[in-house]
């Protein structure tokens, strides 16, 4: 088997992925954008957060051009894939009571809301930051793959997964594991999709969002690419206007 066809094939998966995702999850995907610019409306700030690769997909959404200027990172120190040993993420992430120490110190206050990506939805960290989120009054969206649920055991004390302490939950659909091809002389499956399915799932939540807002007659506050004649001047101007709703700037 060439490596072109083991190429072709991932694709087919990651695109066949996509499409169940457009399909079975439009109606979540509506209702989480409707959620958040519901909070934009009501004047609340938008946050994401993700752990090892799962931060990835949180990061995409945040300061983009073409997208809203309103969503923070959660950002949880030692947990990306950014630290050395990269190991020491994965192990932060089954800590007990990370997540209330870190939104202890964060900005989120009631009427927020706060999107949690986590692929297993198992771990004590994102499952915590849900719950204690919520117990704050923050509305909270979880991606995850809800096969999990059903396949695994939770690492969270309440025995429960991510997907039990949200306002809306987003299924990426991508099978536990995360490996979407198998080959007889390769010992393990390989080619992770969740990156792409997620990453893409977070962007259509964002374009409804806009589009919400828009039919409410307010103007979405959207980002513009840096390196169009422009772009710096259109920032600034949103920028400066939800200045109090804007943390990566500080």
């Amino acid at each position: 088997m060439s490596d072109r066809k083991l190429a072709a094939q991932f694709f087919d998966a990651a695109i066949a992925l996509l499409q169940r995702a457009r399909d079975e999850e439009a109606d979540t995907v509506e209702a989480a954008g409707t959620l958040l610019a519901d909070t934009v409306a009501a004047g609340g700030r938008l946050f994401a957060f993700g752990a090892g690769h799962s931060s990835l997909a949180a990061q995409d959404v945040v300061y983009r051009a073409g997208g809203l200027a309103l969503m923070n990172l959660l950002a949880v120190p030692g947990v990306g894939v950014d630290v050395s040993p990269a190991t020491l993420g994965s192990a932060l992430e089954r800590v007990d009571g990370l997540a209330t120490a870190v939104l202890d110190t964060s900005p989120l206050r009631a009427g927020d809301a706060l999107v949690i990506v986590s692929l297993s939805g198992r771990n004590a960290l994102p499952v915590e930051m849900a719950q204690k989120a919520r117990a704050l009054g923050v509305r909270v969206i979880g991606l995850t793959s809800v096969a999990y649920a059903s396949e695994t055991t939770s690492r969270n004390v309440s025995g429960t997964f991510l997907k039990d302490h949200c306002d809306v939950v987003l299924d990426s659909k991508i099978a536990v594991g995360d490996a979407e091809l198998t080959l007889d002389t390769v010992p393990a499956p390989f080619a992770p999709a969740s990156t792409v399915v997620t990453s893409a799932l977070l962007q259509a939540v964002m374009a409804t969002a806009a589009g919400v807002l828009a039919e409410r007659g307010i103007e979405p506050p959207l980002l513009r690419s840096g390196n169009v004649d422009g772009g710096h001047d259109w920032n600034g101007r949103i920028m400066e206007e939800y200045r109090d709703r804007i943390f990566y700037r500080r």
